[in-house]
């Protein structure tokens, strides 16, 4: 993974609450769509990252930010947060679980995952083919 630059600005956006989700989306789907990403991978991205944020929200405090470029015929999309780090490489939940299809599901859509501690939490970068 290349070094990580955490700052959301300038293509990037914060998110705290519920109400952004919305922004969320759009910004990620504007985002994705100027850099390339065809419409059907752009809403398995924006599928992924509202996984993600949602996670945030539920099981965090403050919120956190996204950042989304393109590198090395890949868009990659970091999601940072305040919470720990997440446990990604399971087995998908049953139909009878009540959570934790989500990380799930962001692992089986993405072309890559990763995570990464990172001062005062967590970074999960996806990538998908462009």
């Amino acid at each position: 993974m290349s070094e990580l630059n955490l700052m959301p600005e300038p293509d990037g956006m914060f998110y705290e609450v519920a109400d952004d989700l919305r922004r969320v989306r759009a910004f990620v789907t504007e985002r994705a769509l100027s850099l390339g990403l065809s419409e059907g991978r752009v809403e398995v991205l924006t599928l992924a990252v509202s996984e993600l944020t949602t996670n945030t929200l539920q099981h965090t405090s403050g919120g956190g930010h996204i950042r989304v470029w393109a590198e090395d015929g890949q868009l990659v999309c970091d999601v940072v947060d305040k919470g720990e780090d997440r446990p990604f490489g399971r087995a998908m939940p049953s139909a009878e679980a009540i959570r934790g299809r989500g990380l799930a599901i962001v692992e089986r859509v993405c072309d890559a995952v990763y995570t990464t501690a990172v001062p005062g939490g967590t970074l999960v970068r996806i990538c998908l083919n462009l």
